[in-house]
């Protein structure tokens, strides 16, 4: 770590420590800013929600925080939509546009991993785009759904 990065990241640390609800990394592009968040995400050691105000920017989140943590549980959690028309009705013509939507599979696949990782580990970094959190329902019932299985058990 260089110049103000040391401070930075001891300062976010002690506001986790006390419990603080909110703090505000804020550096120009190119100063640090994932580095730093990194570096308090493995001192806080505990389980990490990264918000990203889009996909792209997500993306760029999940790959950099794989390479800083290569055994953790990093995952990726943003809209399966690669298409979404929500439903809608333009009444001076009388029209009706029904809800058209293409999933990615791959994605939804993406999604699954990460919340399944946060029932399974304690060193879980997910990174998710604000606007996937929507409507998720309750992670109890999530859970209701989970199986478990022991070696040896018929």
């Amino acid at each position: 770590m260089t110049g103000d990065q040391p401070d930075a990241v001891a300062k976010l640390v002690g506001g986790l420590e006390k419990k603080y609800k909110h703090q505000t990394l804020l550096g120009v592009t190119g100063s640090g800013k994932t580095f730093n968040m990194a570096n308090v995400i493995a001192r806080a050691n505990r389980p990490t929600l990264v918000l990203s105000p889009n996909k792209t920017l997500a993306a760029q989140l999940y790959s950099e925080f794989r390479d800083f943590f290569p055994e953790n549980a990093v995952e990726y959690f943003v809209s399966y939509y690669d298409y979404y028309q929500p439903e809608a009705y333009i009444p001076r013509t009388d029209t009706y546009i029904a809800k058209d939507a293409d999933i990615n599979e791959e994605i939804d696949k993406l999604r699954h991993a990460a919340t399944r990782a946060l029932f399974q580990r304690r060193d879980v970094v997910i990174v998710a785009s604000v606007s996937c959190i929507y409507g998720l329902g309750e992670p109890s019932e999530y859970y209701n759904f989970v199986l478990r299985f022991r070696k040896g058990e018929a």
